[in-house]
């Protein structure tokens, strides 16, 4: 079960920060984040927890503000397939709601998190009232179509060593004049084929022909990109 938290001030004052993160373009009335900071419910999630099930009732839009969520479905033959990986701030379950369908994935914490939970109805007479927020919805949802369609390609288009190339590049980071894609500790290849859509097999394949060929080096806590523009050669093919 989740644990809903106490609230005050200072997780009050969190929520608005993170509002204005989900939102930068825009400008909230105050009335608006009023409303929002009222009606909302801070939750925390185990790894492991789920958040909400594919087909339930979309009741809520989450705002994540500690910790990484997964939203996958579930294939006929039971193979998990990832549409989403969410890291700190990010709204979620926003499609659900705006569209008045269920939820079209499963949201699951990979790590302890914390979410705001955000009743649907409180967004929805909202955005009737504020074109302002409803501007900032619309450009939400916009850039969440921009994924789906870059999943497709992704998916129909590139093979599964195009697809880890371009997945270790996006989330690279410097440290030590050196690019890495550090690996938290739900990072299994498990983990990681479900997010490339593929399996274990055949991504713990592709990792091996891309370390043989010296584009990269696994490591327990990180791996480490030795060849960062061949890997984006790699990644166009």
């Amino acid at each position: 079960m989740n644990a809903k938290l106490a609230l005050t001030s200072k997780p009050r004052e969190r929520l608005k920060v993170a509002l204005t993160q989900i939102f930068p373009s825009t400008t909230l009335p105050v009335e608006v984040q009023d409303a929002i900071i009222e009606t909302a419910t801070l939750r925390h999630y185990e790894a492991g927890q789920v958040i909400y099930l594919e087909g339930e009732p979309a009741e809520s839009v989450y705002i994540l503000e500690n910790g990484w969520v997964k939203a996958t479905r579930m294939t006929r033959e039971g193979r998990e397939q990832g549409l989403l990986f969410l890291r700190p701030v990010e709204i979620f379950g926003d499609i659900a709601t705006f569209t008045g369908t269920t939820y079209p994935g499963t949201a699951t914490a990979l790590e302890a998190v914390d979410v705001w939970a955000v009743p649907s109805e409180t967004l929805l007479v909202l955005v009737k009232s504020y074109p302002d927020l409803a501007l900032a919805v619309i450009r939400k949802l916009a850039e969440r179509v921009l994924h789906y369609i870059g999943l497709v390609e992704d998916l129909s288009l590139r093979n599964v060593e195009a697809r880890l190339a371009s997945t270790l590049l996006k989330n690279a980071v410097l440290h030590d004049g050196q690019l890495i894609v550090p690996r938290r500790d739900w990072t299994t290849y498990d983990e990681m084929a479900v997010r490339l859509g593929t399996v274990r097999d055949v991504l713990s394949r592709a990792m091996k022909t891309l370390e043989t060929e010296g584009y990269l080096k696994v490591d327990k806590q990180t791996i480490i990109l030795l060849n960062p523009d061949g890997l984006a050669e790699r990644a166009d093919r």
